[in-house]
């Protein structure tokens, strides 16, 4: 098995060849051209991204969302978007300074999950698991839902700051399950640890038997942990739809902060049901909130920063001269800007 470092490199390479073709056909292309009306991406079984709220609401007015297919992969979203699979992905900010350090032409634009008291990512073992410290992790399995994310860094900064080696850190092996189906492996003990957060993550506290280990939110507070990006070629030829995808997510995240969380639920009950994907809806009850920090996912210097950082402490980052600056902005986002309310 690949270390995840290796596995995140080597899916790199393809994307930034792919990346630099893309570029170097279509930069010549300037937005004075008709623009895009339609945005290409991939969505999450059972759930409802605010960019889809947003478009159930109207505040995309007419730019249309196509969807392509579902993922269960951050990092995977974002490389599909550095080739022009799709036209924006998502994911962890630290998977996205990764994929920014190895010069793909990319920038994220908004914030569109995090984590805070009631929506967190949570490391979960069954009650009567002899693991009770991050010691007892040293030859453990842990089920996460993909390598060079999320789970991962937090995983890996609970283990550094709870005086693990980074000898002792290598001997804990992640593995990847499908985010429907980690609950189940714990419960079966095919691993030993389940990363769980959302409605999956209530669901198995419902039924019962398991307890947490450790949570992002424990280690690092309230935080926005992922943003879209979209190609830099397309944000040139295609400023005025990204402005609007941007801001109308943007409004999105403030109406699902401040409508009844039923409300909120029901709304996405109706999206799910028009959509026809053959889903089940009924984690849906447990949703609380997209956990997002900044006012319409308003995107700060730590978001990235701080994984910055880490990469750069534990020898994954090569290009030492990245800042939060060379990596995202909020010109697209009026709800940043001032210009929408």
């Amino acid at each position: 098995m690949k270390t995840p470092r290796f596995a995140v490199a080597a899916s790199l390479a393809g994307v930034l060849l792919a990346a630099s073709a893309l570029t170097a056909c279509g930069s010549s292309d300037d937005a004075g051209g008709a623009q895009t009306k339609e945005l290409r991406y991939q969505g999450w079984v059972g759930q409802v991204t605010p960019t889809e709220l947003a478009e159930d609401l109207g505040y995309l007015g007419d730019v249309k969302l196509k969807w392509i297919g579902n993922t269960i992969s951050g990092p995977q979203d974002i490389q599909a978007a550095t080739t022009g699979d799709i036209d924006f992905g998502g994911a962890f900010n630290g998977a996205i300074v990764k994929l920014k350090a190895s010069k793909a032409p990319i920038t994220a634009v908004i914030g569109y999950y995090g984590s805070d008291k009631d929506s967190y990512n949570g490391f979960f073992v069954l009650n009567d698991s002899p693991i009770k410290t991050a010691k007892d992790l040293i030859g453990k399995k842990i089920g996460v839902n993909t390598l060079g994310a999320h789970s991962e860094a937090i995983t890996k900064t609970y283990l550094k700051r709870n005086g693990l080696t980074p000898e002792e850190i290598k001997q804990v092996e992640l593995v990847v399950v499908p985010p429907v189906n980690t609950e189940q492996s714990l419960r079966q003990k095919q691993i030993d640890v389940a990363s769980l957060s959302g409605p999956l993550r209530d669901k198995a506290l419902e039924r019962g038997g398991v307890r947490p280990l450790y949570t992002d939110f424990e280690l690092l507070g309230p935080f926005t942990g992922g943003s879209y990006v979209l190609r830099n070629d397309f944000l040139k030829k295609n400023p005025d739809t990204v402005r609007t995808f941007v801001t109308g997510t943007a409004k999105a995240i403030e109406w699902a902060r401040t409508q009844p969380r039923e409300t909120v639920i029901e709304r996405f009950r109706t999206i799910i049901a028009k959509r026809g994907r053959n889903e089940d809806d009924s984690q849906l009850k447990f949703w609380k909130s997209y956990g997002v920090a900044g006012k319409g996912g308003t995107i700060v210097d730590t978001e990235f920063s701080t994984w910055i950082e880490w990469l750069d402490s534990i020898g994954e980052l090569k290009n030492d001269k990245l800042k939060p600056a060379d990596i995202y902005t909020n010109e697209y986002n009026e709800l940043a800007t001032g210009g929408a309310q």
